[in-house]
């Protein structure tokens, strides 16, 4: 097979970060390794559809969301004198950023078949796992091309940018939102909470009559919340790479590291809401299609 040497290289190459990184963030909560191996491998696979997508270009040029950029190049933003920004750049970055996120959101979506989510912890983690696969796979395809293009001695440099700061920048992104998945997720058992320890008596009982639209009101507000963070972040660090502002990308992604070991140890993530509340989700699970999952208290 041509090119076999490059490609085995690239996928070993590729798989050191998944490796390290993997292990960093799944000693945090360790999974199921059935549910944890699925998720790395619809998250990889989730890159396929973006090639086959930007393949089809070629039959169907009018599909090219990326496209609309090009009607405002002549549009500039300025956020301060020494940084000035094409309106363009801004949206294209945005556009990769809506579809690798909602690609790692539904990987999860798609894995999460028997209801494996129990608690927020469980979502952070398995959106990461699914940003690892989709960086596994971006890193082999990267690896690959520069091998062909450019020789293994340009590998380098990189391999330790790609290994370091983009596949953790993927990580970071994926997490953020698996929080707010996960907020969304258990929106019933967390407004249950809240009311207790937050409301007074007379607004329980209008919070009941009012329950099923808020539930829904609040759950559609996190996920697109995580959705909005994520995405905005994907796209600063976009573009902090085109700008070649890569003083920015260390505390930038020293900061989003801070975030995510706070969010994982943010006190409402370690309770067990299966184990604390008769019922785990809010929405029809999308195998089972059933909203509300009964499971008996567990006593001390």
């Amino acid at each position: 097979m041509e090119n076999i040497l490059q490609i085995i290289g690239s996928i070993i190459l590729a798989c050191i970060p998944a490796l390290i990184w993997g292990y960093i963030f799944y000693k945090k909560n360790p999974e199921k390794r059935a549910i944890v191996s699925l998720t790395f491998i619809v998250g990889a696979l989730a890159v396929f559809p973006i090639i086959i997508y930007k393949f089809l270009w070629k039959f169907f040029p009018w599909i090219n969301a990326f496209r609309v950029a090009d009607f405002f190049q002549e549009d500039i933003i300025g956020f301060s004198n020494l940084l000035i920004l094409p309106l363009s750049v801004i949206i294209t970055f945005m556009l990769v950023g809506i579809i690798e996120e909602v690609l790692k959101l539904l990987s999860v979506k798609i894995a999460d078949e028997e209801d494996d989510i129990k608690n927020i912890d469980d979502s952070m983690e398995l959106f990461i796992i699914a940003a690892l696969g989709f960086s596994f796979t971006e890193n082999i395809l990267y690896f690959y091309n520069i091998w062909i293009g450019q020789g293994p001695y340009n590998l380098l440099l990189p391999f330790l940018f790609r290994s370091s700061f983009s596949t953790f920048a993927h990580l970071m992104f994926s997490g953020i939102l698996g929080y707010y998945y996960g907020v969304a997720h258990f929106a019933k058992p967390i407004l249950q909470q809240e009311i207790k320890e937050n409301r007074k008596h007379w607004t329980i009982f209008l919070h009941k009559i009012l329950n099923f639209r808020k539930e829904k009101l609040f759950y559609r507000e996190k996920l697109i919340e995580g959705l909005l963070i994520s995405i905005g972040l994907h796209a600063m660090f976009n573009i902090f790479l085109e700008l070649n502002l890569t003083f920015l990308i260390v505390p930038f992604l020293i900061s989003g590291y801070i975030a995510l070991n706070y969010l994982f140890e943010k006190k409402e993530n370690h309770k067990n809401y299966g184990k604390l509340h008769l019922y785990i989700r809010n929405h029809p699970h999308p195998k089972s299609k059933i909203y509300f999952k009964q499971t008996p208290l567990k006593r001390p």
